[in-house]
Parts: structure tokens; C-alpha cells; sequence
């Protein structure tokens, strides 16, 4: 504690203004190297000057540097589909189709999948997820049954549920039955042996009475299709192929601080805009390190800002943050040139060119960097 007291006091004499979570870094640092006064000041010496480097200065385009930081690696990402642990029928889209997914902020994504987790008390309990899992995952007729006949001569079709399959699924008999009897109005049961009519006997009805048996859900969350459990270290974890964290979150012993889908647009519907803001940059940082490319943080943190600024989730595109743009000239060089430039006549549109892309465009100097200052010579008297 006093050695702690001692380090604080060179860091105040020295009057650097650093983060607590860099100071408390540079503590744990002079204790485990056991450093002098004179060392730790020559240390935040350093420090300081790194700093003081990292800092971005007034007038830098900080926007065209992310979009630089973002774009160059994106480029050079391989363009492939990942399997959970063996599980072909479980993929999620990364790569650059996810970078892509994520920066248009698709409301429809190709691999929507949710990672759930839970409270301490049932993280270890298998039986419990077992149970969780069939409740959250699509189960229908086809996956309880042990015999399945379309009897043409009796025009009807029968079927045999399988008591083993129903126990290895955690769900009740007389579930099932309500179930059936309420998407049914032509059943006759008898235990396990079910009896359906089409409403008028001819083959094509028949036909489709089958594909309707075969397909009725018995359990299962809306949007969601088969879920894999998998154990993460000491707890079990259920991931999902589809999403619904709203229905998810309201059930019984899930975690609802760590329990996550790769929605954007749900995440922002249930739990809202800062927590939209959150999973860009979560989402497009692990798309980047699964492939191995670093991206500071900051630049991802920039377009996840400009996506959500106005409290709601935009792509950056012509129909987002670039076709919002005041400027005619930057609409017009980012998509469809002509009918914006033809939209802006017609009204009546001024452009002012305060941007980047319309001083380009004409040719001046950017209002950034070296251009954003004027200077203004006061001759002598």
C-alpha cells in the first residue's frame, strides 16, 4: 500500500494527465521490476511522449483514416463459412460477407445465430440445458415418430409415436396431444397410435394432410431451428440457427448479461441503440481477429458512432450515412450520380463545400489538416 502511495506521488509531481486504467498499468509495472524514483520518471517521461503521439490532432481526417484502417484489411479477407465443432448443419457467415452484413446493417443476415449462457446455479446442470435446448430448438412430428403410413384404400394417414423419443426430448405426452388436437379437427387417438383424415378423401388432399403431420412443430422457439449444446471450460452453452433474443431472455436461468445473437437490428429492437452500438463493434472486431488482422478499436468505434448517431441503426451506403450526406457533389461520387445531381437541380439544391469529397471533387484544399486553417497576414503600419 505505501509502495503504491509512493508511485502516485512521482506520477502527480510529474503532472502527466493519463487514463486510470494506464496509470494502475504503470503501477503494477514499477512494482514488478522494482524501479527507483529516477527510473519511474524516466519511464513516464517516455510514456508521456508515446502519449502525447497516440493523440489525434486537431484537423486530422479522422473518418478517411478509419475507412482506410477498415478497408485494406478487409480486402485481403478470405471469403468462407465457419462450422461449429463438426456440426454441418450449424454455420456462421465471417469473413468479408460478415464485414459487409455488418457495415450495410443487413435486416435480413444469411446466418443468424445466438450464443446462450447461463446463471451460476444451472450453468453446470445438463439436464436443465437438455431441457432449455428442446424448449428453444424446433422439434416437430417427423423427429417423435417410430412408424409413419399413408393409407390410400382407408384415405387416411396413421402414425406411431416413439415413448423413447419423446423422453429423449424432455417433452411431455399430453402436450404433444393438445397440440395435435388443436392443428387437427379430423384425429381419432389411440395412445400412441394417431389417425388424421384429410377433409375431403382424395389423394392430393391426402397428400397434403401427410406433409402437415410431418411438419407440425411440437416445440420450439419462433425463428429458431436446431441448437447445438456444447460445453465452454466448466459450462454448458447452447448455440442456436436462428434468433430470438426477446423470447430467449424471458426464460428461466438464462444469463441475460453475457447471452448474445449476431442481429444487430434485434439486439437494437430488445435491448436498444447503445447496445446496437456495441455489437458493431464487438461483431466487426471478432470478424477481424478470427481472421487475423488487428484494427484499432477506435476506427471501428467511429463507424459504429456514425451507424447509430441518430438513435437508430444505419448502413453506410446511399440509403444510410452516404445518401444522407448535405452535400449534392458527395452523394452524387459515392452512387447514382445522375439522379442526384438531376434531384438537386430540380430543387434548387446549393452546396456550400464544407466536406472532404466536394473540395476534392473541384479541386481546392480539404477543409482538414493543413487546409483547416486560414491564415490571415496583418501588414505593418
Amino acid at each position: 500500500m505505501q509502495d503504491t502511495k509512493r508511485i502516485m506521488g512521482v506520477i502527480e509531481k510529474k503532472g502527466v494527465d493519463f487514463p486510470k486504467s494506464l496509470v494502475n498499468e504503470i503501477v503494477d509495472a514499477t512494482k514488478r521490476h522494482d524501479l527507483t524514483g529516477k527510473e519511474l520518471g524516466k519511464l513516464l517521461d517516455e510514456i508521456k511522449k508515446a502519449y502525447e503521439r497516440a493523440k489525434v490532432e486537431d484537423g486530422e481526417a479522422v473518418g478517411t483514416v478509419a475507412a482506410q484502417s477498415v478497408g485494406e484489411p478487409g480486402t485481403q479477407m478470405t471469403m468462407r463459412t465457419f462450422h461449429y465443432a463438426g456440426v454441418a448443419e450449424l454455420n456462421v457467415t465471417l469473413g468479408l460477407p460478415r464485414l459487409i452484413e455488418i457495415v450495410d446493417a443487413r435486416k435480413k443476415i444469411s446466418t443468424p445465430t445466438m450464443a446462450i449462457y447461463f446463471q451460476e446455479d444451472y450453468r453446470t446442470d445438463e439436464e436443465f440445458i437438455r431441457k432449455i435446448a428442446n424448449k428453444i430448438g424446433k422439434i416437430t412430428m417427423k423427429d417423435i415418430l417410430k412408424d409413419f403410413n399413408i393409407n390410400y384404400a382407408e384415405m387416411n394417414v396413421v402414425v406411431e409415436l416413439d415413448d423413447d423419443k419423446i423422453n429423449d426430448k424432455r417433452l411431455e405426452f399430453d402436450d404433444i396431444i393438445k397440440k395435435i388436437e388443436k392443428a387437427f379437427k379430423r384425429v381419432q387417438i389411440n395412445k400412441n397410435i394417431l389417425s388424421f383424415e384429410p377433409p375431403t378423401p382424395n389423394i392430393r388432399e391426402l397428400r397434403l394432410l401427410a406433409d402437415k403431420v410431418r411438419d407440425l412443430q411440437i416445440s420450439g422457439v419462433k425463428n429458431i431451428g436446431k441448437v447445438v449444446i456444447s460445453k465452454e471450460g466448466e459450462e454448458w452453452v447452447i448455440h442456436t440457427e436462428g434468433s430470438n433474443l426477446g423470447a430467449v431472455l424471458k426464460m428461466k436461468g438464462i444469463d441475460r448479461i453475457r447471452t448474445t445473437t449476431n442481429d444487430i437490428y434485434e439486439i437494437e429492437r430488445v435491448l436498444g441503440i447503445e447496445a446496437a452500438r456495441n455489437a458493431i463493434i464487438k461483431e466487426a472486431q471478432s470478424t477481424m481477429d478470427e481472421q487475423g488482422l488487428t484494427v484499432d478499436v477506435r476506427h471501428i468505434m467511429l463507424v459504429a458512432d456514425m451507424m447509430t448517431a441518430d438513435g437508430s441503426v444505419k448502413s453506410i451506403g446511399r440509403h444510410g450515412v452516404s445518401g444522407e450526406k448535405a452535400s449534392v457533389l458527395a452523394r452524387a461520387s459515392f452512387e447514382e450520380t445522375g439522379k442526384h445531381l438531376l434531384r438537386a437541380s430540380i430543387r434548387g439544391e446549393i452546396d456550400h463545400l464544407s466536406g472532404i469529397i466536394e473540395n476534392i471533387i473541384i479541386g481546392q484544399p480539404i477543409p482538414l489538416g493543413t487546409g483547416s486553417v486560414g491564415v490571415i497576414m496583418k501588414p505593418r503600419k
